[in-house]
């Protein structure tokens, strides 16, 4: 478990943060823009969950997923393992398909009473599902940033597909949100012209 008794360490105070392994990298490396983009995309996913009823399926939901973030940070965080590279140990926390599947699970459920999209949606709507919007836009960030390490570092595949399926999931739900609202807010091409 963690346990923080000082806040501050100075340790980071010449650019540099420390991996899991112990190893220190700088703040600016693309891997630390990914890993901090992960943690605005939790950070933005908290704000929405605000806006739900907590005892609501919404809120469980989320919850998990703030949670699963963490994980996903952590694993970022944790080069491959040389005797077990990106599967799960006692020393790594990595992400793992039963998490992948369980998002596809709930989208494919929120996605079954909705109608086939027609247009592209604005982002908006209820309170929540307009933060969600937000959150899910954080979250393709996450993922652009993601991919953007890889492409230095080698990073566990399944913490990038947890990422893709991580914004298809916010955007369904904020669909299904909506739904019990009145409906998406429809694009209209050149509506403006």
């Amino acid at each position: 478990m963690v346990k923080l008794n000082k806040i501050y360490t100075r340790t980071g105070d010449d650019g540099t943060t420390g991996l899991v392994d112990g190893s220190r990298i700088a703040k600016s490396a693309p891997l630390m823009a990914a890993i901090g983009d992960v943690d605005e995309a939790n950070s933005a996913i908290g704000i929405a969950a605000a806006a739900l009823d907590a005892a609501s399926d919404e809120a469980a939901m989320l919850s998990r997923i703030q949670n699963e973030l963490f994980d996903l940070g952590a694993d970022l965080a944790t080069p491959p393992d040389i005797q077990f590279g990106f599967g799960p140990h006692e020393m790594a926390l990595r992400i793992v398909p039963s998490q992948i599947v369980r998002l596809e699970d709930e989208i494919d459920r929120m996605n079954d009473g909705l109608e086939a999209l027609k247009s592209f949606i604005l982002p908006g709507g209820t309170e929540a599902a307009a933060r969600l919007h937000l959150a899910r836009a954080v979250a393709r960030r996450a993922e652009r940033a993601a991919v953007a390490a890889h492409a230095e570092r080698d990073l566990n595949p399944l913490a990038l597909t947890y990422l893709n399926r991580l914004s298809d999931h916010l955007f369904v739900l904020t669909r299904h949100l909506n739904a019990a609202a009145g409906g998406d807010i429809l694009w209209k091409p050149g509506a403006t012209r």
